[in-house]
């Protein structure tokens, strides 16, 4: 008897939850010792069509669960939970480059979870599943609220937590390639942080005048978090990522309007110019342009431009004035940023200044650069348009599928209870969650 006449049972709980929330998926009732293929599909929002997929073989009693189950070859191998989201990747035909990021937070990412008869490694569209499953994975929980913000010339999103409030906040900037990014901010809103997601580098003031934003920019934003209303005035955090990080140190140390209980900063470096704009920032990174090297399939790889770090303190943050506490993510084998060099010199500093009792250090072997949400596909490379000439390029960002997907894993719980320590003194605050929906 042939495994498609039997009633193949595919259950995936929850089907519908957050993005940083586990799942199980479970093959039932199919014969002991049989070969499957689970298979896991995505459409993104530009149209591109990504996969994953895992061989089993089903137990004595017809079951496959994945959660307990060693995945035997595929997109990845051994019991991995989450594997058929983390292992992502473009359907082979697909443009080169690609990176799966959510830029609509109000709508659902779906995963199209697939059970095929036999180890496939291809062809899935042109055969039929035993069964198939649709699940929903979300940024926003029901009640978070998303308001656009354009006062005072500002281009950014507040997420504020389902409930009356007030809740601690989080000003959050992203990194060099600009446009309003909000799913890191709609997510921590879902966790119970009102946040504040601002675009620096293309905001609309720059578009219409063609000049960058300057410092009092960041303040004004941090001053519509702080006055809001349902946000605790006295416990706000600043987290950036990648070039957000590096303009978060700067203002954690030298600001006199932005008085944060604590900062998260992910894969940055703290060498600036101390007196410059964001312009004149950029303008020191850039100037190092000639230490960029390519690889042998010509992606780029930019983090020698900052290499040694500098030794010279008008151009390096005073990170031995801070505070605060501090958490730096990092990955070891960041290859846009050398974030691990700034870590350990950040660290030494602060041991010399008596602050280090401040710093924690999340240090990743084999992490790369873009230290994402859990579960979000890892991307060694991808394409990028710089923000000074508008040229696309393919960058290196490092990292290995692997460690770099158990690095965002065990990062972002950590950030998590840094963030409810520091705002919150340890307590979890209560949201409502998508699994019991």
């Amino acid at each position: 008897m042939d495994v498609k006449q039997h009633c193949v049972r595919l259950s995936v709980k929850p089907s519908r939850g957050l993005v940083d929330e586990k799942f199980t998926i479970l093959v039932q009732n199919v014969f002991p010792g049989s070969y499957l293929t689970i298979h896991a599909l995505h459409q993104s929002e530009e149209g591109h069509s990504w996969e994953a997929f895992a061989h089993y073989t089903a137990n004595a009693t017809g079951t496959v669960n994945v959660s307990e189950d060693p995945s035997l070859g595929g997109t990845y191998s051994g019991v991995e939970p989450m594997g058929l989201l983390w292992s992502l990747r473009p359907v082979p035909g697909n443009n080169p480059g690609l990176r799966l990021r959510k830029m609509n937070v109000q709508t659902p990412m779906e995963v199209t979870i697939l059970v095929y008869e036999g180890h496939q490694t291809e062809g899935f569209t042109d055969q039929v599943p035993l069964a198939g499953v649709v699940v929903e994975r979300w940024y926003m929980v029901p009640g978070v609220r998303r308001i656009p913000v354009t006062e005072d010339g500002l281009t950014a999103t507040l997420f504020l937590p389902p409930g009356p409030g007030p809740f601690p906040g989080v000003l959050e900037l992203w990194g060099g390639g600009g446009k309003l990014v909000e799913y890191r901010a709609a997510l921590l809103a879902s966790h119970g942080f009102a946040s504040l997601a601002l675009d620096y580098l293309t905001p609309k003031i720059t578009m219409e005048t063609g000049k960058m934003v300057d410092n009092e920019y960041f303040e004004r934003a941090y001053r519509v978090l702080e006055q809001h209303p349902q946000v605790l005035s006295d416990r706000i955090a600043i987290l950036g990522i990648s070039f957000g990080a590096c303009v978060v140190f700067k203002f954690a140390v030298y600001s006199q309007v932005m008085k944060v209980r604590c900062v998260v900063a992910i894969s940055g470096i703290h060498e600036q110019p101390l007196d410059g704009t964001i312009a004149d920032i950029l303008a020191h990174y850039y100037k190092n342009a000639a230490k960029t090297r390519y690889n042998e399939a010509n992606e780029v790889i930019s983090r020698d431009l900052m290499l040694p770090i500098t030794t010279d303190p008008a151009f390096k943050v005073d990170v031995g004035r801070l505070q605060c506490p501090l958490l730096l993510v990092v990955g070891e084998d960041d290859q846009n940023w050398p974030a691990y060099e700034a870590a350990m010199d950040m660290k030494e500093m602060m041991e010399r200044a008596g602050n280090s009792h401040l710093l924690t250090i999340l240090s990743y072997p084999n992490a790369g650069h873009l230290i994402e949400p859990p579960f979000t596909p890892h991307s060694r490379s991808s394409l990028y348009r710089t923000t000074i000439t508008g040229k696309k390029i393919i960058i290196l960002w490092g990292g290995e599928m692997v460690a770099h997907s158990r690095a965002q894993e065990d990062a972002w719980r950590k950030m998590l209870a840094f963030l409810r320590e520091n705002l919150l003194g340890g307590i979890k605050p209560a949201v409502t969650s998508l699994s019991h929906l």
